[in-house]
């Protein structure tokens, strides 16, 4: 056989490999995808068939599998059945006329409902948030139920982890729950599962990646939520994971970087509903239901009683339950929307949302970080300042060397959203959130005036400045924002 023969010999097959790829790619990656990351991964296929294809078996399937699914449901009937009645919703103070579609909107989509009769404090330093957090564990009495993110023993955190130990010894049962890939990829991951174990914490890995021992899923597909409910009469939720503010890596350290966080306090019938949501984690990774560990919380009423509604969210839901509640504000709003996301890498719905609010007249601000901790997240974000700006969105950048890793955002002066979720598709379709809506003028201004603290840390971003921006990131913040739409 002569070497034209053998070429077309070992070329045909493969170009007939090729064309099949392909073929099936249009028939498989459309399907009940949204349009613009269907069109991302048919690029990469087309352009690098082999590696396209096999990425897109690792990470294409955005769902949990199956029997998560199914106890997501289970424990969904379970919160709805537990929570009836519960509400004590006070009517004193007018609703906006379209919160109760919205508060039915959240019930339908994540079971949980909206109570009233709360208290809420908003603490945004980093040191100080965590020793409150280890003050409520010192005086637990029964229970201590910890899951976050990250979870990691180092010297910032170490009275943590000394208050649960201290905890354990009172007889007090402590349950924790940490990301198994977030938590393992910081320094101290040993360290601090050895710590869990020998203080005799119950304690489990969410989301593990361990094929050898049956337990996979998508690698990417994270629980990203942050919660600490102490004696069902305490919560905590917001952005702050448990771990030095510099994260602990040599990079960060190097470059100075600090994170600026906010953390939310409750008090109320609503602790019950956090702690509904870590029965949930702890259900999906144990198999072990909980009890329904109720306390009867005291209730708050008059001018600073809080009407409270947790939203989960997360691929173990039919939908997108954060963004569809995000939405729902967005066009109802009437006045004011102010945005607080580290990583801001919208759906076109959100986009069209936001700008659809300033064309119908309301003020939109954003805050965001000057600068980023993950290079392709953050061009991604920069792709949409241009239509931002010329939107008359107001884009404030907190200023370098911190990262505004806060997540929250007011709707006029009546309603606000603070927890885990970010504004981007991974927190939208890959990752396990919880959000908190609260209706409360006065938690809003609580939140107006940590606004107000951005504002003045931060430098305002304007459209003369955009456009001066060289060729080189405007092609950088382009093919990050493709990238970002590979769900």
């Amino acid at each position: 056989m002569d070497a034209g023969a053998l070429t077309l010999f070992i070329a045909a097959p493969l170009l007939l490999i090729d064309f099949v790829i392909r073929v099936i790619a249009i028939i498989v990656v459309p399907r009940n995808r949204r349009p613009t990351s269907a069109m991302a991964w048919l690029l990469a296929i087309f352009f690098i068939p082999y590696l396209g294809v096999f990425t897109f078996l690792l990470i294409g399937s955005y769902k949990l599998p199956k029997r998560r699914r199914e106890k997501q449901a289970e424990i969904n009937r379970f919160i709805i059945e537990s929570t009836e009645g519960i509400e004590r919703v006070s009517r004193e103070h007018p609703w906006p006329p379209w919160l109760e579609s919205v508060v039915q909107l959240n019930r339908n989509l994540g079971a949980m409902p909206l109570v009233g009769g709360n208290t809420a404090s908003l603490n945004g330093d980093y040191e100080a948030s965590l020793d409150a957090m280890a003050d409520a564990i010192a005086n637990a009495r029964r229970y201590v139920n910890v899951e976050f993110y990250i979870l990691s023993l180092d010297r910032t955190t170490e009275p943590f982890f000394d208050a649960l130990e201290a905890a354990i010894k009172r007889g007090v049962t402590v349950r924790v729950l940490l990301d198994h890939i977030a938590s393992r990829r910081v320094r101290g991951y040993r360290r601090t599962i050895k710590r869990l174990g020998e203080m005799g914490a119950q304690w489990h890995l969410m989301l593990p990646v361990q094929p050898l021992k049956g337990k996979y899923q998508r690698p990417d597909l994270r629980n990203h939520r942050k919660l600490l409910i102490v004696d069902g009469a305490v919560g905590f939720m917001g952005s702050q994971n448990v771990i030095d503010r510099s994260y602990n890596t040599r990079s960060n350290q190097r470059r100075g970087l600090q994170w600026k966080e906010l953390t939310v306090r409750l008090q109320g019938p609503i602790v019950a509903g956090l702690n509904a949501i870590f029965i949930t984690d702890w259900y999906s990774e144990t198999n072990e239901l909980l009890g329904r560990e109720v306390v009867h919380a005291e209730t708050t009423a008059g001018a600073h009683s809080l009407d409270c509604q947790v939203v989960p969210s997360g691929p173990g839901f039919e939908g997108e339950n954060n963004l569809r509640l995000f939405l729902a504000l967005l066009y109802y709003a009437q006045e004011r929307i102010v945005i607080t996301s580290p990583y801001f890498v919208p759906d076109e719905s959100m986009l069209t949302a936001i700008t659809t609010a300033t064309q119908r007249g309301l003020k939109v601000e954003l805050f965001v970080s000057e600068i980023g901790d993950n290079a392709l997240v953050h061009h991604a974000q920069r792709s949409y300042y241009e239509a931002l700006l010329k939107a008359n969105v107001r884009i404030w950048m907190y200023k370098a060397p911190y990262i505004l890793h806060a997540k929250h955002f007011t709707i006029d002066d009546d309603v606000a959203v603070i927890g885990s979720s970010n504004m981007d598709m991974r927190s939208f379709l890959l990752n396990m959130e919880v959000s908190l809506m609260v209706r409360g003028r006065s938690f809003v201004e609580q939140l107006r005036q940590v606004e107000d603290g951005y504002r003045a840390r931060s430098r305002e971003l304007t459209l003369d400045e955009w456009e001066r921006q060289p060729l080189r990131s405007t092609v950088l913040d382009n093919l990050a924002r493709l990238t970002s739409a590979l769900q």
